[in-house]
């Protein structure tokens, strides 16, 4: 039986034989994420807070990631050959990540975000002190 369910609490795997498997989020889910291989093939997606600028660089070899602003307002970052781009998102906003590209979010008003994001090969780095 079908249920209403919050993807801020709960994510949904994309799989590639087209259907969707229900996961539980939160904490509890990114502490063993790099674990969980069956998210290696298709898209998770989920609801993140955005409270404060991610801690991080990350980047998605296996394709493009779409993120959508659903409230607050922020920037994306994209790490060029000439140096970063940015790009301004207020609600109902869409951004894709072009495949394999370094990409980080500076938040300016607290809110929440969307996303849809290609699971293997992700890798993170630590944001610079004072960036």
């Amino acid at each position: 039986m079908s249920q209403a369910l919050s993807l801020d609490t709960t994510y949904i795997h994309l799989r590639p034989d087209e259907r969707a498997s229900v996961i539980e989020g939160g904490e509890a889910f990114w502490a063993t994420v790099e674990q969980r291989r069956e998210l290696d093939k298709g898209r998770l997606m989920g609801i993140f807070d955005q409270s404060g600028d991610w801690p991080h660089w990350e980047r998605h070899p296996a394709g493009e990631e779409i993120l959508t602003l659903l409230s607050g307002e922020m920037e994306m970052v994209i790490e060029t050959a000439s140096g970063e781009e940015r790009t301004a998102l207020t609600p109902g906003q869409t951004f894709v990540v072009p495949q394999g590209a370094w990409h980080r979010g500076i938040v300016h008003k607290a809110g929440q975000l969307l996303f849809v994001t290609p699971g293997a090969g992700t890798e993170h780095r630590p944001v610079a002190a004072g960036l």
